[in-house]
């Protein structure tokens, strides 16, 4: 459990004469985070931003527009001298630009020419078949040409009972058809065509033979499709070769903009300028050191005092370990914290895997997810990735515990009972004692025998789930309100539980202390109702639905249970069908083996993480948690391609 970093409200006011090392100093610093300046009747105004803004703000346009275009993604950084970057840069730019453009507008061309080579091949095909040079359909005074394609197959004799003056070529595959008569009976000839579905064709404009043009487009074709590729490749090889400049100077580009829209954002009169925003308290002392030192001390600093209700405005930043921080991601993933309330992520750092390895429970899923995770974190060097997979990692370890825990190894038992074999040969199943229902409360845990007992335990675990979160909503109260308002809002919700659970032991067990937990129970209703209202007392019903929504822990893990089990029947039956040796069926069994726990290793990943999630913010959160924090933005950059 922890609180975001306490915020310190600070404020600089300096002459504009020393705005630029101001601004230089605070970036440097990357610990302040600028509240953006609200122009009001102080007289104050938003400045106009640096002169160089502009050529700067044209230069990472066109940048990016080039490192997009490249697909040129982040990579294993080579640091270079940010001094040296700027010096090459417009040389560098404009030569890369230039370059790019040649090539581009020639690849342009070159498409283009295929496109247009393509409606060439398009109006030739057609005529393939027919293979007349093209000069031959046109240039005639008393002949008409028809060029189409009919539907039905057109016979000599149908041609003949209007005309002798005729040659027709007709190609009955294609139906494509050529016919040359005289024009004087050309309207005849054109209404016999009609009626056998003809549909003419475009005579393209050059000559030849259309088998010989066909050829010697597809040879273009092949010659500008080779270019076009030459061409790609030699794009390819500037990405190769500018990939380092172009991300150096985005960064030099992106800090250089940064520092020169700043006076945007920033309160300034004619000749002063304030800067407003927090930096953790840790931090304040060196950004009043680095300020000093950047403008020799001719810039004010100074801290102000945060009222209660201005908390609620603070920018958040988490204040977790190393180890918790991946888990920062779940928590951003919902909202991040406010100000005054409790950081949940050391909670979920144990709660969340702990739920996921309560569903999962199989070490062999486990040792599977966990070794993809490992790979994809060793492949990939993206930060939030890395973030994700020690996620799905700590999810693991706890699938091994209770792997452990339920003895079970891809839907394999690992302890014998009495009805089955385990895989482990001496390791036999141990029963403690009896359970709900009379059910045997073994070692190690089959959840497929002890339902009921294994939803008793879910439900258990969901009470202490939800008593953290009324605890940490006490905390978060009472530092918020007071002590009376943590003590009826939430502590009255403790109050109830113990309530009902003194009446529950005392009338099973026939004995007064039901009377008591009755009395408690009504104590705790009434601080209820004076704590929220009416609206807590209605809520109380759901209190039962929330502890019930844990035995979804059992439910979703029988699933996985169950599926692991009928993968593994089918396999195995597959296998020894004459039961005496092994078939031609044993790779299809294999296929079937590896498919399904492949099938059950993905839903590994899906249910018992979304529902662990559900746990948390639905069930957890909804005792406790507002979220709807600010993140503590502070200005600056984290370099990673350049340095000064």
């Amino acid at each position: 459990m922890s609180r975001p970093k306490e915020m310190t409200r600070a404020v600089i006011v300096g002459h504009k004469s020393i705005l630029k090392e101001t601004i230089d100093a605070l970036h440097d610093t990357n610990l302040f985070h600028v509240e953006d300046f609200v122009e009001d009747e102080s007289g104050f105004k938003i400045s106009k931003p640096f002169k160089n803004a502009e050529e700067v703000s044209k230069k990472l346009v066109k940048i990016r527009s080039i490192a997009n275009y490249l697909g040129i993604e982040s990579k294993k950084p080579v640091v270079q001298k940010s001094d040296a970057v700027l010096r090459e840069l417009d040389s560098k730019l404009n030569e890369l630009d230039r370059t790019i453009s040649a090539k581009t507008e020639s690849i342009s061309q070159l498409e283009n020419e295929l496109k247009d080579m393509d409606s060439q091949k398009r109006e030739i095909m057609p005529y393939l078949p027919i293979d007349l040079d093209f000069e031959y359909y046109r240039g005639y005074e008393n002949l008409k040409v028809f060029a189409g394609t009919l539907k039905n197959n057109v016979e000599t004799s149908q041609i003949s009972s209007i005309t002798q003056a005729y040659e027709l070529y007709f190609d009955s595959q294609s139906k494509t058809a050529v016919l040359f008569v005289a024009k004087n009976d050309a309207d005849k000839v054109y209404e016999l065509l009609q009626g056998l579905g003809f549909k003419e064709l475009r005579v393209p404009e050059r000559g030849g033979v259309p088998s010989e043009l066909l050829r010697s487009i597809e040879q273009r074709e092949a010659d500008v499709t080779r270019r076009i590729e030459s061409l790609k490749g030699e794009i390819e090889s500037l990405k190769t070769r500018y990939a380092d400049f172009i991300l150096a100077s985005d960064e030099v580009l992106s800090i250089e903009s940064q520092k020169a829209e700043l006076p945007l954002r920033i309160a300034t009169s004619e000749n002063a300028f304030i800067i407003d925003g927090w930096t953790p308290t840790e931090s304040y002392d060196k950004v009043v050191s680095v300020v000093n030192s950047a403008t020799k001390g001719k810039a004010y600093i100074t801290s102000l005092e945060v009222h209660h209700e201005e908390e609620d405005d603070a920018p958040v930043e988490y204040n977790n370990s190393k180890v918790v921080a991946p888990l920062q991601q779940v928590m951003d993933l919902y909202s991040r914290p406010r100000y005054f309330e409790i950081d949940p992520s050391s909670a979920i750092f144990i709660t969340f895997p702990l739920i996921y390895g309560m569903i999962l429970g199989d070490i062999g899923y486990a040792l599977i997810l966990g070794t993809i995770a490992l790979a994809i974190k060793k492949a990939m060097k993206s930060d939030a990735v890395s973030d994700l997979m020690n996620i799905l990692i700590y999810c693991q370890i706890w699938s091994i515990v209770f792997g452990l825990i339920y003895g079970e190894f891809l839907g394999f038992p690992l302890a014998s009972t009495h009805e089955e074999q385990g895989l482990i040969p001496f390791w036999h199943t141990i029963t403690l004692f009896n359970s709900i229902g009379g059910e045997a409360f073994t070692f190690p845990i089959h959840r497929a025998h002890m339902v009921m007992s294994m939803i008793a335990l879910s439900v258990f675990v969901g009470l202490i789930h939800l008593n953290l979160g009324f605890l940490f909503g006490f905390s978060n109260i009472a530092r918020h309100h007071g002590m009376k308002h943590a003590i009826l809002e939430k502590g009255s919700w403790m109050i109830i539980e113990l309530g009902v659970l003194l009446a529950a032991v005392g009338y099973f067990g026939g004995s007064a202390l039901m009377y008591v937990g009755a009395i408690v129970l009504v104590l705790g209703i009434a601080m209820l109702a004076m704590g929220e209202g009416i609206a807590g007392v209605v809520e109380l019903p759901s209190l039962m639905g929330n502890a019930l929504s844990y035995a979804r822990i059992i439910a979703v893990g029988l699933s996985s249970i169950y599926i692991a089990g009928t993968v593994n029947d089918i396999a195995f039956e597959m296998i020894w069908a004459d039961h005496s040796q092994i078939g031609f069926a044993a790779i299809a069994a294999i296929i079937v083996f590896i498919l399904g726990h492949a099938l059950n290793t993905v839903l590994s990943i899906i249910a018992p993480g979304l529902h662990a999630l559900r746990l948390q913010y639905v069930e957890f959160f909804g005792k406790f948690y507002q979220g709807g924090g600010r993140k503590f933005n502070p200005f600056g950059y984290i370099r990673k391609y350049t340095e000064e």
